[in-house]
């Protein structure tokens, strides 16, 4: 390991914010009262949490508020609807006690669409008949392991898809702390090629805490697994892999995954070029590849943040110069504040082939736009035209049925379409070839939930049947 010392013989001090000490942030007093009220009430709904790296860093508060990462970071008016925001902006102006408020925001949460894409109804695996609500398995080859001590982060993107799990809502957490289960359900399951640690962010747990879920899985017997960390701790908090107290500790338990025979992919989530410009963030990249491990870079496309090809051109360019692997550009997914940061499909297929021009091969590693939806990995490859009719060509990058995996088809141009459930199947198609097979999987869920969970007649919630593919 090289180059995880202290920066000036100090340790680093992570100081995070929220609503409840705002006063606090450094940059609060560039903030207008108009905007303090806006962050107090939206906060008061969508998950805010900042910390002193990316206030003192990276936030450029000579741009308040189009500057990027404040963007990414601090709530918006505009990201609740008109009448949530004058709903609970009216509670608050009015000092209504707090349960009152919170049971506003509650209702609200509710109404944003906290678990797209079936994550619940169609994702949650089960041995011997028991829900194991800490795990997710979409795909065949991969599971994705929730550790209930990682179901936070260094600071919220606002953005995040995943913001249920950052608030008070409990029934609409994914989290366990039962890593045994991984183990027998990895055991049962020989598919299964590839853990992903997510949340939430698993590198804000010590080492020692992530070491425990880890170390199981590297015995002989899962010598075909890939271990994946998902995380923002390397834009947000760097001196995590680098100055931390915990650092070296982290930086050793990379180093024995891949001395173990196992490749470690750092699933690196950065937004925009900015957070990969500090010095620390570089030491923090030089750091982890020194362990053996591959960082991955992906992020949503995101209104307001990154919805610019130079932006992504540019973010591309210094991964590869870095030595990481750009991976993926997702599309904002349908809940929460999508509807701040949401672009039509077209839009963000042009955005994506203009980044895709600028950059070499090497930076043609990331595909996108991808659609995290619920047949699969959605990628919009083009806009062009068959039998005389302007269609999307869609190609599903990973399928819930593996047969479906690389497979093309087509949907109506809809230059309004920002989301999977907006597109339909093109006129000369009888439905998209998946159609009938996913519907069928929409009704075995929900039979399985009824007779599992509930012993009840099979029906199904107002969600599921929209998601249930139409033929028009």
């Amino acid at each position: 390991m090289s180059g995880n010392g202290s920066q000036n013989g100090q340790t680093p001090v992570l100081r995070t914010f929220q609503r409840r000490n705002m006063e606090q942030i450094p940059g609060f007093d560039k903030l207008t009262p108009e905007r303090r009220r806006i962050v107090d009430v939206v906060s008061r709904v969508l998950p805010f949490k900042t910390n002193n790296y990316v206030c003192e860093q990276i936030i450029d508060w000579s741009n308040i508020p189009d500057d990027s990462i404040f963007q990414l970071t601090f709530p918006q008016e505009e990201m609740l609807a008109p009448e949530h925001f004058a709903e609970i902006a009216a509670l608050v102006d009015a000092n209504t006690p707090p349960k009152q408020i919170d049971e506003a925001a509650r209702r609200i949460q509710r109404s944003l669409n906290p678990h797209p894409s079936g994550q619940v109804e169609m994702n949650v695996p089960r041995i011997d008949g028991e829900a194991l609500p800490g795990m997710q398995h979409k795909y065949h080859e991969t599971v994705l392991f929730f550790p209930s001590q990682g179901q936070t982060c260094h600071a919220y993107c606002t953005y995040c898809f995943r913001w249920p799990q950052f608030v008070q809502l409990d029934d609409l957490k994914f989290a366990t702390k039962e890593g045994e289960k991984l183990v027998q359900y990895v055991r049962e399951h020989p598919e299964v090629t590839d853990i992903l640690f997510t949340g939430g962010d698993p590198m804000i747990m010590r080492t020692a805490v992530l070491r425990r879920y880890i170390d199981p899985l590297l015995a002989p017997e899962f010598e075909r697994l890939t271990i994946r960390i998902g995380t923002k701790a390397v834009a947000y908090w760097p001196h995590r892999f680098v100055d931390d107290k915990d650092a070296a500790d982290t930086l050793r338990l990379f180093e024995d995954i891949t001395a173990a025979g196992r490749h470690l992919a750092i699933m690196g989530h950065y937004s925009h070029p900015n957070e990969l410009k500090t010095e620390i963030a570089q030491k923090a990249v030089r750091n982890i590849l020194g362990t053996g491990a591959v960082i991955r870079c992906q992020a949503p496309l995101i209104r307001h943040v990154n919805d610019d090809s130079d932006v992504w051109s540019e973010m591309m360019r210094l991964q590869v110069n870095l030595g990481c692997v750009p991976y993926y550009m997702f599309v904002e997914r349908d809940t929460g504040a999508k509807r701040y940061f949401e672009l039509p499909l077209a839009d963000a297929l042009e955005i994506f082939n203009g980044a895709y021009r600028q950059v070499s091969g090497l930076g043609r590693t990331m595909r996108g736009p991808i659609m995290s939806a619920t047949p699969g990995k959605v990628h919009v490859t083009d806009i062009t035209e068959v039998n005389g009719e302007k269609v999307f060509a869609l190609r599903l990058v990973q399928g819930r049925n593996p047969e479906w995996t690389n497979r093309l088809f087509f949907a109506a141009y809809d230059p309004s379409a920002v989301w999977w459930e907006d597109l339909r199947p093109a006129s000369f198609d009888d439905g998209f070839f998946f159609s009938d097979e996913l519907n069928e999987m929409h009704l075995a869920a929900a039979r399985n939930a009824a007779d599992v969970v509930t012993r009840a007649p099979v029906t199904l919630s107002a969600k599921t049947r929209k998601n249930l593919v139409t033929v028009s």
